[in-house]
């Protein structure tokens, strides 16, 4: 599973592998049929984390086509069926621009071009952010004291327009509704006295319940794991007494949990 390209010139990649106690340093790793693509182990930096330089002589861009021709649409795990061409567009936003997240942000798959036009045409404001959505988001939290719990960290960018869009809208007393809970951590730790300023970075934020929201006013978001730190951010936005009702509730009516699932609104 690529993960992030650290060096294009010289086809360095940090990867997760699978069984990672078979993939050792020095090991070469042969892609296709006709093994046309070659890769060499250089580094463990995790359990189951390489780093791996691709030996391919063509160029940059004959790579980056390699790549797309032999790899696929990595969908989570619990996804149990084979991965279809159509997953290359339905597994992604359709305003999705920069490259770069290791999942898609799920709660904007729910939007399209048509939906997005009608809220406009009502008058409502879409600001847009680079998120790179990072594997720790699927992190359980197995600590008895949440305040143990190592946040992992997300990439955002905000750009000056994005910033001068949302605080004009703040400023007119008009709701925030964040796309996502990275986009709450993006908001909520790019904001200093109540204004957003534009900015690129990692957020480790921790939002769970006694949280002061600066920034974020509404949610819409999936149904999220048990036992996960999504599930503590959307507690402290919302009553969590509301929230456990709610997610009886969708027990209950059989609504899709996770990626490709229901989603609701949080005011």
């Amino acid at each position: 599973f690529l993960l992030r390209e650290l060096n294009s010139e010289t086809r360095l990649w940090d990867v997760l592998v699978d069984p990672a106690r078979k993939i050792r340093i020095g090991n070469k790793l042969y892609f296709g049929d006709d093994e046309s693509l070659v890769a060499e182990v250089i580094d463990n930096t995790t359990s189951r984390g390489r780093t791996l330089r691709f030996l391919y002589d063509g160029s940059y861009e004959e790579f980056r086509k390699k790549l797309n021709e032999l790899g696929e649409t990595p969908l989570p795990k619990y996804i149990k069926r084979e991965v279809e061409p159509e997953d290359a567009d339905r597994y992604q936003t359709i305003y999705a621009k920069n490259e770069g997240a290791v999942a898609a942000p799920t709660a904007g798959l729910h939007f399209t071009q048509d939906l997005l036009a009608k809220l406009q045409q009502d008058g409502i404001e879409i600001a847009t952010l680079t998120l790179h959505v990072g594997l720790g988001t699927f992190q359980p939290v197995k600590v008895d004291n949440i305040l143990d719990h190592q946040m992992h960290a997300e990439y955002f960018e905000f750009s000056e327009h994005t910033a001068k869009q949302v605080n004009r809208a703040k400023q007119s007393d008009r709701k925030i509704v964040s796309v996502g809970t990275t986009s709450v951590r993006a908001l909520e730790t790019a904001v200093c006295d109540g204004q957003l300023y534009p900015q690129s970075g990692d957020t480790e934020i921790f939002i769970y319940p006694g949280f002061q929201f600066q920034m974020v006013d509404a949610l819409i978001t999936n149904f999220h794991l048990p036992k996960s730190t999504l599930l503590m951010l959307i507690s402290a936005l919302a009553d969590r007494a509301l929230i456990m009702d709610t997610y009886r509730q969708a027990i209950a009516e059989k609504y899709r949990f996770y990626s490709y699932g229901d989603a609701m609104l949080i005011l």
